[in-house]
């Protein structure tokens, strides 16, 4: 069984042949790295990933949380590693030195969570959810709370978490109950009830920082009314020390078909005691701070999924190596030996899918993290508003399709085990099975469709679908000379006859007709995701072009070659899958539309 999580040749790939990572040093904010000091975070990434964090990922699979007189029970194995996690600087990697940070870029970051995801998705949530959490404090947060409560967050000592989702209105976030009541000290009474709250209650830290959407008495009806909330576990001192509980229950613990060894809880405010929570920001703009985790959660959701099928892959092209069965088929001969499975050309078919899903992917996670670098630290003001832009369109794609050709790798996975990929002996069906929520939770793929379609196209007037086509022909041109002309010919053909399909959708939606236009969403979230798709794949062909130039004789060459291969796969199997989308788009087909409910 391999030990690779992620390919660090793929990795360094990624991030200096394809993203230009090591420029970002020339930038104030990153002044104090280099290339080196990015490679030595990547390798205590990689050994702490392997040594603390794969080594319970089954454990954690079979032995899940219990509640035991009333205190949750985790592996030992679990602190150990979110504490390791924590010690090596990571929960505070991206923040700034003077709060105990190390100032990495997000895409060093990114490509640093995806080893500890794909050792280990279950455990390494407590900490990815800790750090968005203290990052939505220093953001929104007074100085009090920032004070108060960031130290102990980016230590690792308390954990943060993410509560918006009721049991009666699931992602219909306009239908929260949860009421906020002021209180004569400036606080708020909160009463009500959240579920699927990840690291909700867990035995690993000493205080668990709940964000909360509630909407205050007399506040206005729907998404407008929200208001964010601080509910610690414990009420603290002024000097962050917890002190006496707070009255935000477990109400139970949700077992789930994978990611085990996060707890799922449903949680109670406010029933058995009074509970306290602290107003983040202004009222009624709880929903605009919370779509700040909620969007940094949507891009690690889909480096979660990048990252459990990279791991399910490395597994299947380790086994499919080792694994002897049958001949070729111009092989009669029963008494000559028996080959490797990787030598039959469906095994490799499927490898090969495996790789253009993971490896895209990646890519496409890493790029989203590099806009993140250039919003926030590029030194021309309009770039970095463009990077902004651009990622605002692209995260529902960033979030959605890698949890939907994640779990399709995973699935792929199986298969080239055959009847062992099936059983829990190998670690392939554990894979998909924590794989498979990604497309569920922080909005599911078809809410990231309707946003795309209903709201990310069009805002500033189409200014981020401009930008990304303008991205998009930079890497068109530079694949016109060469191997890569004719992907890159049939990519610009695809984009264009997309173009033409949103906008139709767009008088559509003008004409107030939304249904219709919005009534095949889900298409067009997957047309678009595998246009980027396959753009990454083209930014990593052109890459691997240059690449293999710039090898001398004798050098190994199989990296590049293989990348060359899988970008051929994409564009030959992968893109020509949109037809059937740009068709049911352009005709705006109705047929899921115009099927009664009574009809079933």
């Amino acid at each position: 069984m391999t030990d690779t999580l992620i390919d660090r040749q793929d990795l360094a790939f990624q991030l200096y042949e394809v993203l230009d990572t090591a420029s970002l040093v020339t930038r104030e904010r990153f002044k104090e790295h280099s290339r080196e000091s990015y490679d030595g975070v990547l390798d205590t990434a990689e050994c702490l990933a392997r040594d603390k964090f794969a080594n319970h990922n089954r454990a954690a699979d079979r032995d899940e949380p219990t509640l035991i007189d009333n205190e949750i029970s985790l592996l030992p194995e679990v602190k150990e590693a979110v504490d390791a996690y924590a010690q090596a600087g990571f929960l505070a990697g991206g923040f700034d030195y003077q709060l105990g940070g190390m100032q990495l870029p997000e895409s060093v970051m990114a490509a640093c969570n995806g080893l500890f995801t794909a050792a280990n998705p279950a455990t390494a949530g407590y900490p990815l959810l800790t750090a968005a959490a203290a990052n939505l404090i220093r953001a929104f947060g007074n100085a009090q709370q920032r004070e108060v409560y960031l130290p102990h967050l980016l230590s690792g000592r308390f954990a943060g978490t993410m509560a918006m989702t009721e049991p009666h209105a699931g992602s219909s976030l306009a239908d929260i109950r949860t009421s906020a009541t002021p209180a004569d000290d400036g606080s708020y009474l909160i009463k009500g009830a959240k579920i699927y709250i990840s690291g909700g209650e867990q035995s690993l830290t000493d205080n668990i920082i709940h964000l909360v959407l509630a909407r205050i008495k007399g506040a206005p009806a729907g998404v407008k009314g929200l208001s964010l909330f601080i509910v610690p576990k414990f009420l603290v001192t002024p000097q962050g020390e917890p002190q006496t509980r707070n009255g935000v229950a477990l109400a139970g613990l949700i077992r789930k078909l994978g990611y085990r060894g996060t707890t799922s809880t449903a949680l109670s405010f406010g029933d058995q005691q009074p509970c306290l929570g602290f107003l983040v920001g202004e009222p009624q703009q709880g929903l605009s701070y919370m779509f700040q985790m909620m969007n940094e959660a949507r891009l690690g959701v889909g480096l979660g999924a990048a990252a459990i099928g990279y791991r399910g892959y490395m597994h299947s092209l380790d086994y499919a190596r080792g694994r002897v069965q049958g001949r070729t088929a111009a092989n009669r001969d029963p008494a000559s030996p028996q080959i490797p499975i990787i030598e039959h050309t469906d095994v490799r078919r499927m490898l090969l899918a495996q790789k253009a899903y993971s490896e895209g992917a990646l890519a496409l996670c890493l790029y989203g993290a590099r806009l993140m670098d250039d919003q926030r630290t590029h030194p021309d003001s309009g770039q970095r508003q463009e990077a902004g832009r651009l990622l605002d369109l692209l995260t529902p794609i960033i979030k959605a399709w890698p949890s939907q050709y994640g779990p399709k790798a995973n699935d792929l996975a199986i298969q080239v085990y055959g009847g062992a990929g099936y059983t829990r002996e190998y670690p392939v069906e554990q894979c998909w099975r924590d794989n498979r929520l990604n497309a569920i939770h922080e909005g599911t793929n078809g809410i990231q469709a309707l946003d795309l379609l209903g709201r990310k196209i069009w805002q500033d007037q189409s200014h981020g679908l401009q930008l990304l086509m303008q991205a998009m022909q930079n890497d068109l041109e530079a694949a016109r000379p060469g191997r890569c002309q004719q992907w890159a010919l049939s990519l610009s053909e695809t984009l264009q006859q997309a173009v033409k399909v949103t906008q139709t959708l767009g008088q559509t939606l003008a004409r107030g007709d939304s249904e219709a236009a919005l009534a095949n969403a889900s298409c067009y979230l997957h047309m678009f995701g595998h246009i980027v798709v396959a753009w990454m794949w083209l930014r990593q062909a052109n890459a691997a072009v240059r690449g293999l130039a710039a090898l001398s004789a004798g050098q190994e060459r199989n990296f590049y070659q293989g990348k060359l291969q899988a970008a051929q796969y994409f564009f030959h199997w992968e893109l020509p899958r949109v037809a059937q989308d740009l068709v049911l788009l352009r005709n705006q087909d109705d047929t899921c539309l115009n099927m009664a409910p009574d009809w079933f």
